[in-house]
């Protein structure tokens, strides 16, 4: 890479710089992501679909677009493999990503991102701009389809670069198992409240600490729910309007929501406090590995 082409002293290519280094030298066997040769705002990437779900086995190549202002503001995804979970050539409607830049941490990374985006693959997408809500024997098929070649798309520089990811990608990728039909509790295993998101929130977060301890993300990552106005200002359930003449049972809905308020509060507060120790012990085992301490 040239890097004598850019301004070294700039905040961005100082961090774009530093986080090509990192995933070169620490590779991982669930995700690859490079930027291109001429522009290193722009990256290639591509993600194995997340084990135990319909996407097992896949690999999904996607591009990211860094902003020049990148840590500081969030990057755009768009994926292009066909995976019916998400649109291709759209770009991803995420808290990770440019649509909700109030959300986006400078702490987070691409890796952190990328891990985000795998841990999403299987969430129910509930309305969200660039979501697909395809069966699983869709997505199967897709998933088997997507390990035959990179998808076309753009110049000759990027193409090769993509066709390189996937060889990687394929030579880490386990094969696509065959799926088994699910009963109809299991399908409703994957719950469509706020509550059921705290797990992968937190398996998002330990997985970025670990590829990636000098970036440590912010423990809520929440996929955005729908095209809703919301007030930015007013929390997660503050949406923007009018009311007039309320009446009592509005009254009530309004306590039954405050009080579902504090409670999701309350979880998210013991989340955090779980994460906390998650990260200081995974700290101290890189610390005591370093130093050749027995583990």
């Amino acid at each position: 890479m040239a890097e004598e082409k850019y301004n070294l002293k700039n905040s961005a290519v100082k961090r774009i710089l530093q986080e090509v280094k990192e995933m070169q030298s620490n590779p991982s066997d669930d995700f690859m992501s490079l930027p291109l040769e001429e522009n290193i705002f722009e990256w290639q990437f591509a993600i194995s679909g997340p084990r135990d779900t319909e996407f097992e086995g896949g690999i999904y190549h996607g591009r990211i677009q860094l902003p020049a202002e990148y840590p500081f503001k969030p990057p755009a995804f768009m994926l292009l493999t066909p995976n019916g979970r998400f649109e291709t050539q759209t770009k991803i409607c995420l808290s990770i990503s440019n649509h909700h830049p109030e959300h986006w941490q400078p702490s987070w990374s691409v890796r952190t991102a990328l891990v985000a985006l795998i841990a999403f693959m299987p969430t129910n997408p509930d309305g969200a701009l660039g979501s697909l809500d395809y069966t699983k024997e869709e997505r199967h098929a897709l998933a088997i389809k997507s390990r035959e070649a990179a998808p076309k798309f753009g110049t000759p520089e990027r193409q090769k670069l993509m066709d390189e990811i996937h060889q990687y990608m394929l030579s880490k990728a386990p094969p696509v198992p065959q799926l088994t039909p699910l009963h109809p509790s299991d399908d409703n295993s994957t719950s469509r409240d706020g509550g059921a998101q705290a797990s992968p929130q937190n398996a998002i977060a330990v997985a970025a600490i670990e590829e990636h301890p000098n970036l440590v993300p912010e423990p809520r990552i929440v996929e955005n729910v729908g095209e809703v106005h919301m007030n930015a200002n007013a929390g997660p359930l503050g949406v923007t309007g009018q009311v007039t003449d309320v009446g009592p049972s509005e009254q009530q809905r309004r306590v039954q929501v405050r009080d579902s308020k504090t409670i999701e509060d309350r979880l998210f507060t013991s989340a955090a406090i779980g994460l906390t120790l998650a990260i200081v012990f995974l700290l101290v085992k890189k610390y005591m590995k370093a130093n050749g301490y027995a583990i």
